[in-house]
């Protein structure tokens, strides 16, 4: 790859991490239209638009897709021993790693 073909892929990698960052924020606002009409279906798109373009980004700035999971499961058991206020109230961080430690079996 020429240094000009090397130039042009990384503004085209910079462009496409600016577009990401534009579509997490127009989901998040679709997410708070949705929730406002009570629309589970359209709540739950959005929601998974935000998923697939946090992946996507990730990917663009150099994390793996696995990567990504362990930082989150990582995260995840931080959150539950520091006692988040989520786990101690309704045990959902609790729930979520069990349920991504069900998908890999």
């Amino acid at each position: 790859m020429s240094v000009f073909d090397q130039g042009i892929d990384i503004a085209r990698n910079i462009r496409v991490i600016e577009w990401l960052k534009s579509e997490l924020i127009g989901t998040m606002a679709a997410l708070y239209k949705a929730m406002i009409k009570n629309s589970e279906e359209a709540i739950e798109d959005a929601m998974a638009s935000m998923i697939i373009t946090i992946y996507v980004m990730a990917r663009r700035l150099g994390i793996g897709f696995a990567q990504l999971d362990i930082t989150v499961e990582s995260k995840l058991g931080r959150a539950i021993k520091e006692k988040h206020e989520v786990e101690d109230w309704y045990g959902d961080l609790t729930a979520l790693l069990r349920y991504r430690g069900d998908k890999k079996r």
